[in-house]
């Protein structure tokens, strides 16, 4: 028998959020990047209450985590795919992976830039 839908609105919503779960603990139990971003937003996670940082800092601080475990989710699901499609080194699926990686890149680097805006003042 293949896969049924589930079509009722509650039952289907909660499956759906049991497939999400699963999925983020694939995702940081497997991939070391995840690993070491998870454990990064718990360390900063510590910092915000040590330093007693505001309301808008824990809304950047969050904002930045999220991004950066987002996209580095999607980064992951894209190699993959590209590694399923095609297993052996090709220059086009290298190419699409780097987009990828770069992609993190951003999302990293942003969440540094509010991470040294938030705790720099803090030593000051």
């Amino acid at each position: 028998m293949g896969f049924e839908k589930d079509t009722t609105f509650f039952s289907g919503r909660l499956k759906s959020v049991g497939f999400a779960v699963k999925g983020a603990l694939k995702l940081i139990t497997t991939e070391h990047s995840v690993m070491v971003q998870s454990s990064l937003a718990v360390l900063m996670t510590v910092a915000g209450f040590y330093f007693k940082i505001d309301r808008y800092e824990w809304m950047m601080q969050i904002l930045a985590f999220g991004l950066v475990l987002g996209v580095e989710s999607l980064n992951t699901a894209v190699e993959k795919i590209a590694d399923f499609v095609h297993p052996e080194y090709h220059e086009r699926i290298g190419f699409i992976k780097d987009i990828a990686a770069g992609a993190v890149m951003f999302a990293a680097l942003a969440a540094m830039a509010i991470g040294l805006l938030i705790y720099v003042p803090k030593f000051g």
